[in-house]
């Protein structure tokens, strides 16, 4: 095995590799599944120094984290898995149908007993409220989730898509370790508010989709290189009106890659990691040369101009997570 340089979620002891391994799309929403591709991706992710999974229960309804609990069932000791609770959604349901949030203590204690058996394990790492419940105080859903560290079934707490009111009320309960949400070149909302915050309580971030979804990785162009189940074709990054300015936008990452000899990709990963170091991101792939690539990302060093020009981007269209906490919404997308 592999060792990757390591990184700690704010204050909470929790070290990990600097890069983890969002598994989602390895069963789920991301077009057709390639199970042995994903298994020999998820393998070699440990082999290659990876420390640090993400699953959650909602992901292809349970079966992603039976898979991330199979495969690595034999160095479970040598590894965080982190997994979410908190989307409620029909098997067979259209992906743009609602889907509701549930942060009543009762499923908390249902939902993590249902996820260590899926997982094969008596313990997780690191435990995410996956959205915001509008109908149930946070205090009240952390504080369930404080219990869950209590009996041993949890070792850290995290939140999801967490507004900083939310996030502050959470750690008035329980410390929290980490906050994931979506951070990439192409959405930076989390910089007008989250990022502050949780730098305040000493909370670590854990951005998913660093690769703003495959954009910025070089792999998808437009709609035609998405197979037509895959979930992406209705984002607003890909919109005709919106391409022309997200085009010049990825010219530039190009040009920058190309200067530094390697992947636009790996330039979009290198910003994220310069962040700081309490960010820890976790790309996905289900792929194992996409895989090798997000990981040599950790090697370029951008410099402080180069960071300050990437900074100086903006895409045009909303990013996907539109179900970010605001105060008013009832129902989440699962796809984050």
């Amino acid at each position: 095995m592999t060792t990757l340089p390591q990184r700690q979620l704010g204050n909470s002891g929790l070290t990990v590799s600097a890069l983890g391994l969002g598994c989602m799309g390895m069963s789920y929403a991301y077009g057709p599944v390639d199970a042995d591709e994903a298994e020999k991706t998820l393998r070699q992710a440990f082999d290659s120094g990876v420390t640090f999974f993400d699953t959650a229960d909602i992901y292809g309804f349970g079966h992603n984290e039976e898979f991330v609990g199979r495969v690595l069932a034999d160095v479970r000791d040598q590894v965080t898995i982190a997994t979410k609770f908190g989307i409620v959604r029909n098997e067979g349901d259209a992906w743009d149908g609602p889907n509701r949030a549930d942060g009543r203590p009762e499923y908390v204690r249902s939902a993590i007993d249902a996820s260590l058996k899926r997982l094969g394990t008596d313990h997780v790492e690191l435990y995410y409220q996956h959205r915001a419940d509008p109908s149930v105080p946070i205090e009240e859903t952390v504080g369930a989730m404080a219990e869950l560290v209590q009996a041993g079934k949890v070792l850290h707490l995290g939140l999801s898509e967490a507004a900083p009111e939310t996030i502050r009320r959470a750690a008035a309960v329980h410390p929290i370790a980490a906050v994931q949400t979506e951070w990439s070149l192409f959405a930076r909302d989390i910089e007008d508010g989250v990022v502050g915050t949780c730098r305040e309580l000493g909370i670590g971030l854990v951005p998913y989709s660093p690769l703003a979804r495959g954009m910025l990785s070089g792999a998808v162009n437009s709609l035609d290189d998405l197979a037509e189940d895959d979930f992406r074709r209705g984002l607003p990054w890909w919109r005709p009106e919106n391409l022309a300015t997200n085009q010049a936008l990825l010219d530039v990452v190009g040009d920058l890659a190309a200067k530094k000899s390697c992947t636009p990709g790996q330039v979009a990963l290198a910003w994220v990691l310069a962040k700081g170091p309490d960010v820890v991101p976790i790309p996905g792939t289900k792929r194992s040369k996409y895989l090798l690539e997000n990981l040599a990302a950790i090697e370029v060093q951008l410099t402080p101009a180069e960071i300050a020009e990437l900074d100086a981007l903006r895409p045009a269209g909303v990013r996907a997570a539109l179900d970010r906490e605001d105060g008013n919404r009832t129902t989440v997308a699962a796809r984050g």
